[in-house]
């Protein structure tokens, strides 16, 4: 009897559509192991999981998904180099107090990173601010600015420069739009009408 898949973000159903069968994966933030459930189930990864909220760790061991807790701003110093084909890093870039120092880590434990990303100069975002004057919230920002566990917003924009600062090579980018699959705006100018963008990176 075929496992239940369980309903996870559009942008997770986009990451295992670019994770390799039978593949090493390491996911870092992995929340309550949606992701990694699933790509064991339809990729037959070998997969493994660090999350910090001991709930979360809880899920995880529910849905059968090896998992350490631990906190990505302490670095992955207990992994070996290349010891993963994939390592994620799926909407918590943002909430790392060193995203520079994780992108390397990610790319010294793993032979290929894919992150995805909140963009934050989203137009929806940019309207809020101009127009309101408050800290926007959408979909993909549904926080308060008291309670948000975001304190690296970044932009499309900016994490490209970033890896361009730390000579990685961007070998693919999928922008998601206003209907989650992307469209013509959000391929043209990811920057204003993507306020999602998954990036698989590897060392040039």
């Amino acid at each position: 009897m075929p496992k239940r898949l369980i309903h996870i973000r559009p942008d997770l159903h986009l990451i295992t559509e670019l994770v390799n069968s039978n593949s090493r994966v390491l996911d870092l933030g992995c929340g309550t192991g949606d992701l990694l459930h699933q790509l064991v189930t339809e990729r037959n990864v070998l997969g493994h999981g660090l999350e910090i909220d001991v709930e979360n760790v809880t899920a995880c061991v529910e849905k059968g998904v090896p998992v350490l807790q631990g906190d990505l701003d302490e670095g992955l110093g207990e992994y070996l180099d290349h010891s993963f084909d994939y390592v994620i890093l799926s909407q918590t870039i943002q909430a790392v107090k060193r995203p520079n120092d994780i992108l390397k880590e990610m790319l010294r434990v793993g032979q290929t990173g894919i992150v995805s990303l909140i963009n934050f100069a989203y137009f929806k975002v940019r309207w809020q601010l101009f127009w309101q004057g408050t800290m926007p919230k959408t979909k993909t920002l549904p926080y308060e600015w008291y309670d948000t566990p975001n304190i690296h917003l970044t932009t499309i924009k900016d994490f490209k420069a970033l890896c361009e600062k730390n000579d990685l090579k961007i070998v693919k980018q999928i922008n998601l739009g206003r209907s989650r699959k992307g469209g013509v705006f959000s391929n043209l100018f990811p920057n204003l009408f993507s306020d999602l963008s998954i990036f698989v990176i590897q060392h040039k």
